[in-house]
């Protein structure tokens, strides 16, 4: 007995060594920050990107108060964005920021966490296929266009500022197109307030953007469905005062006719709705219209009522 006591003992021992046995518990040796610090450089030289991403975390790691660290740290967020690991290079930045709030080199530790928003979304498709990026999910262009906004602001002196400028205009170009196309979706399942906010936000907040007539021309036709003449005059007037060139269209649904219903769409064709008027609060204007309509029906013959008006 004593001697399968001592035989199992020097079996579990065996195994819980043989790792150490075969080298898996080896550990690399010790190698001096400088040294750590000038192969990553050289590894970035050399668009290897990869490895300079591996000696970074290597050097924060083991010399997280060096001489090195701080300038590591930058380095490193730029090698997650050629490596392109948006999230990574994301946590990168706000972790620099975080830490070294007062930093020389701070406006680029914002500069790359926008670049890194605005790459986020640009897949092989959209870099190379014409994808229409304002129908797509704004979320990484918002946070772009934060991370540029806090770069202008609190750094208007930096050298990155002038790209980060060219950057947020494209940015406000496209947030301001997605309203639109968010209003007009609401437009066409007859949200009247809803496309009316949409249309008013694209106003107040993305100024001198493409977007902005047609918002005015949501919120007109948004406000004249509610029955808000003022308010849709209102406009109306500052979009002819302001882009007197447009052309009115509207946002609503085309209604379609029975056979296109009934044909889910293979025959006949949607009628177009007509192109929205200026509204009108008139009361005169109202009473006349009436008076028009109560004239022209005493005029109607008998044969054009009992045929409903089919053959007159």
């Amino acid at each position: 007995m004593r001697f399968v006591k001592v035989s199992a003992a020097l079996v579990l021992v065996t195994l819980l060594s043989a790792c150490s046995w075969w080298g898996g518990d080896k550990l690399a040796p010790d190698v001096p920050e400088q040294q750590l610090y000038e192969e990553a450089l050289s590894a970035m030289d050399e668009d290897n990107y990869a490895l300079a991403v591996e000696k970074l975390q290597l050097l924060e790691a083991r010399y997280p108060f060096g001489k090195y660290s701080e300038q590591a740290q930058l380095e490193l967020i730029y090698s997650y964005f050629r490596t392109y690991e948006p999230e990574s290079a994301a946590a990168a930045a706000d972790r620099f920021i975080r830490l070294h709030p007062n930093h020389a080199n701070i406006d680029y530790a914002y500069y790359m966490k926008g670049l890194t928003a605005f790459e986020r979304d640009r897949s092989f498709l959209t870099r190379y296929l014409p994808l229409d990026e304002t129908q797509r999910d704004p979320g990484a262009a918002r946070d772009s266009f934060d991370s540029f906004s806090t770069l202008v602001n609190r750094y208007p002196e930096s050298e990155y500022a002038p790209d980060a400028q060219k950057r947020m205009q494209y940015l406000k170009n496209r947030l301001a197109a997605h309203e639109i196309h968010v209003a007009a979706y609401y437009m066409k399942r007859q949200a009247w307030v809803a496309a009316a906010n949409r249309g008013r936000y694209v106003v107040e907040n993305f100024q001198e953007t493409p977007a902005v007539p047609d918002a005015l021309a949501v919120m007109g036709e948004a406000y004249t469905e509610l029955g808000m003449t003022e308010l849709a005059n209102n406009a109306y007037k500052v979009l002819e005062l302001n882009f007197p060139d447009y052309q009115i269209r509207t946002f609503k649904e085309p209604r379609s006719t029975l056979l296109n219903t009934a044909t889910f769409g293979l025959l006949g064709e949607a009628e177009a709705p007509a192109v929205p008027a200026r509204p009108t609060s008139s009361p005169g204007a109202s009473k006349a219209k009436a008076k028009e309509m109560e004239e022209a029906e005493d005029e109607r013959s008998w044969f054009d009522r009992i045929t409903f008006g089919i053959f007159d």
